[in-house]
């Protein structure tokens, strides 16, 4: 089965986690990659200029009706949700905060889930609260990959430790193994669907 896109979660500590991850990934990286960090709503878009002076891959704020195109790290403005409709591009909205934060870790995974069905990767990484529980469980459930930070190498564990008591997770990872693993995972997919 080839992967097609992934999502991540991330909140306290996701910083230093996502550059971890991204970091770990080359600038020829196939795959689309969505995140959502919890930010303070009246925070400025430095998450992904920040990113992208850190990572080889190109990271960009996601826009309203953009395309989603593979090689890409889209991240969540602050103060909106992001979902992903059906023919994979961007929606922003202001509805109420999910689980206290805005834009919600939930909402971009259980829309994202319903494009990219059982071809969907879902990370969660560091993080206070449980942000993505239902996400990832929604993930599974439809057949897609999940994977979680070993909530002993998470800055803040209670968002790791939720994922993991929701549902059957297909790898728990130190932090500095997930960018690796994700790669062994994609080259693996791709050789699988070429034989």
């Amino acid at each position: 089965m080839m992967f097609e896109a992934i999502v991540i979660g991330a909140s306290a500590g996701g910083l230093k986690a996502l550059t971890s991850v991204l970091g770990a990934l080359p600038s020829e990286f196939p795959l689309p990659i969505i995140i959502v960090q919890h930010l303070h709503p009246h925070s400025d878009s430095y998450l992904a200029h920040i990113l992208d002076t850190k990572c080889q891959l190109k990271v960009k704020q996601a826009d309203e009706k953009e395309s989603i195109v593979a090689g890409i790290v889209y991240v969540a403005p602050p103060n909106y949700h992001l979902l992903v409709e059906e023919d994979r591009t961007f929606s922003l909205t202001c509805e109420e905060p999910v689980k206290f934060a805005r834009p919600s870790v939930d909402v971009l995974f259980e829309t994202a889930i319903y494009a990219y069905r059982n071809k969907l990767i879902g990370i969660i990484l560091t993080g206070a609260n449980n942000d993505g529980s239902q996400g990832v469980t929604k993930i599974k459930k439809m057949g897609g990959y999940v994977i979680v930070q070993a909530p002993t190498t998470a800055e803040a564990d209670a968002m790791p430790q939720a994922a993991i008591a929701a549902t059957q997770v297909d790898e728990i990872l130190p932090i500095n193994q997930i960018g690796p693993y994700l790669l062994q995972l994609i080259n693996q997919s791709k050789n699988r669907a070429n034989f």
